[in-house]
């Protein structure tokens, strides 16, 4: 798929949801329906010293830039190629003293590029960006008030030699950013690390059970020759078979949340009211709170109530000891939780998956991993029941369960899970992307760790200890394993 190519897309009048896009061929799953580079994009204030300022992954050690002292890069080649982007935000920061808010960096760096480039950098580009939705109009007092301060901030930062612009079109432009601004993850798709504008994949409308699915592809810097580099953009992929003429729809927020919930924070953040099918039809909603029954009995509705009530209150004291770094007391808190869900709450119960969830990351960062692989694998049965087969999350979730299954040394059920989570990824991420080549990395290891331990348990058990414990370890000699097995052991 060529960059900026839309062949595979039109726009169209979808009615009361406004402009859409819509197939104009039928696509495959795991298709790229069009791959779009970012108008303008910043990192986040708090991630500014720790992510690059040009491909947006993140790094050790990364170069500041001698001008501002404020943007940095993996390297030189990094620097080079965002310098276009970055070199009047430069004189800017410098002259001002400091770097403004992510907000007001974006605004800025859009007005730049529209004052360089007009709204429109592309044949491909099918709305201008000023043209995009604002809904200033709709926002709430306390929403003015912070549009008030960025605004006041950003005539502030805004050098008196770059074109002036009136205070109501600098408000639309901070509206536009609020409605349609997409965050970027770093390179391994596990923190957020900033916000762009994408005016193409504004276009595309939301679904709760979307069709497509949106990935960050940080592009590649590393050549020698410049004229080899790919920028970084997104990629708008088809999660199965979608036909010709059918619109085209991403997903705003988390399924993982009740169907009221899911059009509040939509009416909220993006001012529309949502009336998709799972939506209007509350589906999947009887799952996610649903109650357990073991032998066909069900507990009362009061004890539901009632331990609903404590999951919620004892979620929130977990986020807060995990924002203190306090990792044992959260594993205290989860284990004391899901003792009182089981036989509860069923496994599809929003409050027991969040539990869950926390609870494996956590006690696999702790390297409990036996305990930690058991809550991961109740959680990814309880995401196949309520995500789409190919939703990039359930595939994400399934590939940390199916690690620290392996981790813990439980290799068949693990190397299982990331064949499952290896085959979602081609679909939502495709094979080039990095977290796909790292999982077929690791699928090729636990296939042949499989394949020593179904030759010999025992030797499979005795050099996974001894690689654990980053000690040599004697074969017997009638093993004879295969050595390129030994040394991918002694990765682990």
């Amino acid at each position: 798929m060529t960059l900026g190519n839309m062949e595979n897309v039109e726009l169209f009048d979808a009615g009361k949801k406004g402009r859409g896009l819509r197939a104009t061929k039928e696509l495959c799953a795991g298709e790229v329906v069009f791959a779009e580079p970012s108008f303008s994009a910043v990192v986040f204030d708090s991630l500014s010293t720790q992510v690059c300022h040009s491909c947006f992954r993140r790094q050790a050690n990364l170069h500041r830039c001698g001008q501002c002292k404020f943007a940095h890069y993996c390297d030189r080649t990094c620097q080079t190629a965002c310098w276009d982007e970055h070199k009047r935000e430069c004189a800017a920061i410098k002259k001002h003293g400091k770097a403004p808010s992510e907000n007001v960096r974006l605004a800025a760096r859009v007005l730049w590029r529209i004052q360089k480039d007009t709204g429109i950098v592309s044949d491909g580009q099918l709305t201008s960006v000023d043209q995009l939705q604002d809904h200033v109009a709709d926002l709430s007092d306390d929403d003015l008030k912070e549009l008030k301060i960025d605004v006041h901030n950003f005539l502030d930062y805004w050098p008196h030699n770059s074109k002036q612009h009136p205070v109501d079109y600098i408000s639309h432009i901070f509206g536009i950013i609020s409605c349609n601004g997409f965050t970027l993850s770093d390179q391994r798709g596990l923190q957020a690390v900033g916000v762009g504008l994408f005016p193409n994949l504004c276009l595309v409308n939301h679904d709760c059970w979307p069709n497509c699915t949106v990935i960050l592809n940080h592009g590649n810097q590393s050549a020698l020759n410049s004229a080899l580099h790919s920028q970084r953009r997104i990629e708008l992929r088809s999660l199965g078979k979608i036909a010709e003429g059918e619109e085209l729809t991403v997903g705003y927020v988390d399924f993982l949340n009740l169907s009221s919930d899911r059009q509040q924070m939509l009416k909220q953040q993006y001012h529309f009211d949502c009336t998709c099918q799972h939506c209007s039809e509350h589906t999947k909603d009887d799952l996610m709170m649903a109650a357990s029954t073991t032998d066909g009995n069900k507990p009362s509705a009061e004890l539901v109530k009632e331990v609903t009530a404590f999951s919620k209150a004892c979620l929130d004291k977990v986020e807060t000891f995990r924002t203190e770094g306090d990792f044992h007391e959260v594993v205290k808190l989860c284990r004391e939780c899901l003792e009182k869900q089981e036989n509860v709450l069923a496994d599809t119960h929003l409050y027991k998956l969040r539990m869950l969830s926390v609870a494996s990351e956590v006690l696999s960062y702790l390297q409990f991993f036996s305990e930690a692989a058991g809550f991961a694998c109740k959680m990814v049965e309880g995401y196949r029941k309520l995500f789409h087969p190919n939703n990039a999350q359930l595939g994400m979730a399934t590939m940390r369960a199916g690690v620290t299954h392996w981790h813990a040394g439980l290799i068949e059920v693990g190397h299982g899970m990331i064949c499952k989570a290896f085959a979602i990824l081609m679909i939502t991420h495709g094979p080039n992307h990095p977290i796909t080549k790292d999982l077929e990395s690791i699928r090729m290891q636990t296939e042949m760790e499989l394949k020593m331990f179904k030759q010999n348990v025992n030797v499979y058990h005795t050099m996974r200890e001894a690689a654990l414990k980053n000690q040599p370890v004697r074969m017997m000699a009638d093993s004879s394993p295969d050595e390129k097995i030994k040394g991918l052991l002694r990765k682990q």
